[in-house]
């Protein structure tokens, strides 16, 4: 495997775009340069170097535009979107980083100029949610632009936003001839980076007001709304469409049944306890705490994904609360609440989907398990390595549900 980014953490960040070449969000070229830009460089080197690629792409979107190359100053906003939200992830944390916002910031214009461009616009939306609105976008099908037609709600995990959703899996619906909604929920996106609201475990009440809404839009098959999840959103997803029926089909990528399952087998296999003892991780000895503090704190990564996104991202500042509220997030109770077709996927080398299996056999629902491999080459994260196969699998079994609604 080509390695591009000599830093592990900047590896694992900086290759996301990979996976949305087929969707205009990058070319290999370009990505490649960033590495060698950044080199043997720490995190404001990785961040300095894809916001000036992403200001360079800005720049020359300006210049199309002025020139009347629409099509192009399209393109080339919303790939200088995909860079500029590229940039911020290793400078993760609270408090929160000025350079995070700004990042943030430009790449949500970005993102806004190139979508406002073309034959048909498409204009930032606010969904009302709990006295508040949550951010989003409706994206018309192409070609059906102004017909009505199936709509996929995208919901994203941990640390991904609205743009990586596009770009990962709403382009291709598009394509397809679905239309989509992108949405930022609690703990996501511009709801947590400029509103500071924490991820919430009761994720029905989202997708509710989610699904209250689209039900209000004039080119929606109210009949066939589904609901797509992806990295933690396999947990989020599954989660919503367990309290909300509305829903006539649910994907969750991968099938996630619980955060704090993981923490549980590192307590109960790294550190000996007996599982009867971490039954509840928030309630385990201070000095069973204290190893996994040190553990955490010693791997880079492991430091990146629970202090910084899981302290940040949950709204807690130690380990202890940190553990209480993961014990939150869990279908458990909630499995056979769920009435809609589920297709839930499990890509063989993705962590994230050690429990897959158990969480298809706990469904009642109709329901089909979809594995993916790393032959071909789809064995990781949420198969980042090959999106156009997934999307196309997850498509194509969503035809097949939606072709059995009369």
């Amino acid at each position: 495997m080509t390695i591009l980014f000599r830093n592990e953490l900047h590896e694992d960040f900086g290759t996301w775009p990979i996976a949305y070449i087929p969707y205009g969000g990058a070319d290999f070229g370009e990505i490649r340069a960033v590495a060698a830009a950044i080199g043997d460089g720490d995190d404001g080197a990785y961040y300095d170097a894809w916001i000036a690629a992403a200001d360079r792409l800005s720049a020359e979107a300006d210049a199309a535009r002025a020139k009347d190359h629409i099509a192009s100053a399209r393109a080339l906003y919303l790939k200088a979107s995909v860079f500029y939200i590229t940039s911020f992830h290793p400078i993760y944390g609270a408090p929160v980083d000025p350079r995070l916002t700004a990042a943030f910031g430009k790449g949500v214009a970005a993102f806004d100029k190139g979508l406002a461009l073309g034959p048909h616009p498409v204009a930032p939306i606010a969904i009302p949610f709990e006295g508040t609105t949550l951010p989003g976008y409706f994206i018309s099908a192409v070609g059906f632009e102004t017909e009505v037609r199936p709509l996929i709600i995208f919901n994203s995990g941990y640390d991904c936003t609205i743009t990586d959703n596009y770009f990962a899996a709403a382009v291709a619906a598009s394509r397809r001839g679905y239309h989509s909604l992108l949405f930022d929920g609690p703990g996501q996106g511009a709801m947590l980076y400029e509103r500071g609201v924490p991820l919430r475990p009761d994720w029905e009440a989202v997708i509710k007001a989610v699904v209250d809404f689209v039900e209000s839009l004039p080119l929606v098959d109210a009949k066939r709304i589904a609901l797509y999840g992806w990295s933690l959103g396999g947990y989020l997803a599954p989660r919503g469409a367990s309290g909300e029926h509305r829903l006539a089909a649910l994907i969750a990528d991968p099938g996630t049944w619980s955060i704090a399952d993981g923490f549980r087998d590192v307590v109960i296999y790294k550190f000996g306890l007996p599982p009867e003892s971490a039954t509840d991780l928030g309630a385990l000895d201070q000095a069973i705490i204290d190893k996994m503090d040190v553990f955490i704190r010693g791997n880079r990564q492991m430091y990146w994904k629970v202090v910084q996104r899981g302290f940040w991202v949950h709204g807690v500042s130690g380990l202890r609360a940190y553990l209480a509220s993961t014990e939150l997030f869990t279908m458990r109770g909630r499995a056979d609440l769920i009435r809609c077709p589920t297709l839930i996927t499990k890509a063989e080398g993705d962590v994230l989907a050690s429990y897959a299996d158990a969480f298809f056999e706990a469904l009642k629902c109709p329901k089909t398990l979809m594995r993916f491999s790393a032959a071909e080459g789809a064995g990781g994260h949420c198969e980042m390595g090959n999106r156009s196969l997934v999307n196309g699998r997850m498509l194509d079994w969503l035809d097949e549900q939606f072709s059995k609604i009369a």
